[in-house]
This record gives C-alpha cells, sequence and structure tokens, in this order.
C-alpha cells in the first residue's frame, strides 16, 4: 500500500478511479484529480507548500513532485504526463503535456497546454514555454512545433495509462 502521510494536519486527497503504487510515497497538502495514477517509487511530498494535480493525470516511476516554501506552489492540469524520473518543482503544468523522462521542470516555469519537454531537459526557473511546442536541451530551448502525431500522443497517452493502472486493480 502506498505511504500516505499528513503533514502539519494536512492528508493528502485523491478523486475517485486513482492508482497508487504499493511504493510511491504522497505526503501533505496534496490533491489529486480521478483517474490519476502515482507509480512506483513515485513521490509527491507537499510538506512546505501544496502541489495539485488535475484529472487523467500520470506520474510515472521514479518521478519527483515537490514545490518551494512560501514561494512556489506545484500545479498540474489535467491529462498530464510525467515521465520516469522526472522532478517537477514549483511549477505550472496545463493541460496536455509531456514531461520527458529524467527531465526537470523548475520554480516558476510554466508549461502551457500541448507541450513536450524532451527527455533530460532542464526547464529553468521562471520559463514560459509556448503551446505546442517541443522543448529540450540544458537549458531547454524550444525546438520545434509538435507534430500532429505527438499531439495525438498527448491526447490519447493519459488514457493509456489509465488503462495501465487497471491491471494493477484487484
Amino acid at each position: 500500500m502506498a505511504l500516505i502521510k499528513p503533514v502539519q494536519g494536512k492528508l493528502p486527497t485523491f478523486g475517485e478511479n486513482c492508482f497508487l503504487a504499493d511504493n510511491a510515497t504522497i505526503v501533505g497538502d496534496v490533491t489529486i484529480g480521478k483517474n490519476c495514477s502515482v507509480w512506483f517509487n513515485a513521490v509527491v511530498r507537499g510538506d512546505v507548500n501544496y502541489i495539485t494535480i488535475g484529472d487523467n493525470t500520470n506520474i510515472q516511476d521514479g518521478a519527483v513532485i515537490h514545490c518551494t516554501y512560501q514561494k512556489a506552489a506545484t500545479i498540474i492540469g489535467n491529462n498530464v504526463n510525467i515521465g520516469h524520473n522526472a522532478l517537477v518543482h514549483g511549477c505550472i503544468l496545463k493541460d496536455k503535456v509531456l514531461i520527458g523522462m529524467g527531465a526537470i521542470v523548475m520554480d516558476n516555469a510554466v508549461v502551457n497546454e500541448y507541450c513536450i519537454i524532451a527527455a533530460g531537459a532542464i526547464v529553468l526557473e521562471n520559463t514560459i514555454c509556448e503551446s505546442g511546442y517541443l522543448y529540450a536541451g540544458i537549458p531547454a530551448k524550444k525546438i520545434k512545433p509538435i507534430t500532429e502525431a505527438q499531439k495525438e500522443l498527448l491526447d490519447t497517452l493519459p488514457g493509456r495509462y489509465i488503462m495501465y493502472s487497471d491491471w494493477f486493480k484487484g
């Protein structure tokens, strides 16, 4: 069973039909919407500020979601995919975003709708990622518009993770 703990009297809340892997950790001021999944070894730590996560969002294996004390909460939209070992910290991810494996998104960055942050990219503090683009590199830069196939992936990938999570229930 996932580790779910209150911090300073604030206990995580979950919408219906969420999957929490046995060794996922979710603590503190965290609100997670419906049909979400938090996978193996992922950590969602709302101890120093709040974290909100919309519906149909998946936080894949080893990812860390955190925030900054008295400075930056973390707000994650609907239909967001956070790849394996990614770090999402004190930022805003709008709807239909993909954060690639091992990518880092820092404080006060905003990743707008239909953005892909490439695997291993680092989105620096205060960066605004324009909707409809692929960002890659260190620091992450706007590379090119996403393709129709990539847009379709952003539309369908959350549903795949809802299906995958159903394999572990029951």
